[in-house]
């Protein structure tokens, strides 16, 4: 009760006032995130990354088999050559009757050092160096060139460099049917003495020559001044590794697409949710 001029006067009513909390926030069901991700999707942007994607993903397939068929190629070269190579020696004139690579042959001879030649550019380890060349006389007068081994750069690579010294005597050697490599056209004119840019026997002992070699892996006497060129190594396991990882790319491209997709719809229905928040007041 208060009290005024004109006397006592009852207190106003009591007001009650309410907050105003919204309404809970409507959850998305799942048939409804589907139809999100599916609006999504017939968007142009979403049309042209989904497109983007599976442009990408073929690729990368395209790219895993390729590799997956080196692997293949390159498997059945290492069982074909180790095959080859673990025959038992044959003689020259049977070699090349019936030429096979890496054929094992065996030859017996006398060397003609002064025909030797130095092959250039061959590599071993990291060093640069030279095949050494010879050709070996047989008692018919064939000539048969050798691959006698490898001997490393000795100063400037366009200085001449003499070749070891070859045994002397008759030789016999044990070694491998290699096909004559291709000499550039035109073979290079600028070269230092005694030495060729490919170990073509058409081209250094002259065009009645067998367009074969052999690549000495052992030979008697044995020669200390020359490193024996060993077989290549044939490893497909550098190609299965690349044809996996491109599978993996395309794996994290699938994976990539669905995350981005999923977040935009969630980031919608979350938006949509805020928007149906709807505020109420009690009187």
């Amino acid at each position: 009760m208060q009290v005024g001029a004109a006397g006592p006067r009852p207190d106003p009513p009591p007001s009650f006032r309410r907050s105003r909390p919204c309404r809970p926030a409507v959850e998305t069901s799942a048939r409804d995130y589907g139809v999100l991700m599916w609006s999504l999707l017939r968007t142009r942007r979403w049309i042209a990354f989904t497109a983007l994607v599976l442009a990408a993903i073929a690729a990368f397939g395209l790219l895993s088999r390729w590799q997956w068929e080196r692997a293949e190629e390159r498997r059945a070269d290492r069982v074909m050559l180790e095959t080859e190579a673990a025959a038992e020696p044959i003689t020259w004139s049977a070699a090349i009757s019936r030429p096979v690579p890496w054929q094992p042959v065996t030859i017996t001879g006398e060397y003609d050092g002064a025909a030797t030649q130095l092959i250039r550019q061959r590599p071993l380890d990291g060093r640069n160096g030279f095949w050494v060349a010879t050709p070996l006389l047989q008692p018919d007068a064939a000539r048969i060139w050798v691959n006698r081994g490898w001997v490393p750069v000795e100063g400037s690579a366009t200085a001449a460099q003499a070749p070891p010294p070859v045994p002397t005597g008759e030789v016999t050697v044990t070694g491998w049917l290699r096909d004559a490599e291709r000499m550039p056209s035109p073979p290079p004119g600028d070269l230092p003495a005694g030495q060729a840019a490919a170990l073509d026997p058409r081209v250094l002992g002259g065009p009645d020559s067998p367009p074969f070699y052999v690549q000495a892996s052992e030979s008697i006497p044995r020669e200390s001044t020359v490193t024996i060129v060993a077989m290549p190594v044939i490893d497909e396991g550098r190609n299965v590794s690349y044809a996996v990882q491109w599978l993996l790319f395309a794996a994290v491209a699938v994976a990539g697409w669905l995350f981005f997709l999923r977040r935009e719809a969630r980031d919608d229905a979350g938006r949509m949710a805020t928007r149906e928040e709807v505020p109420w007041t009690s009187a």
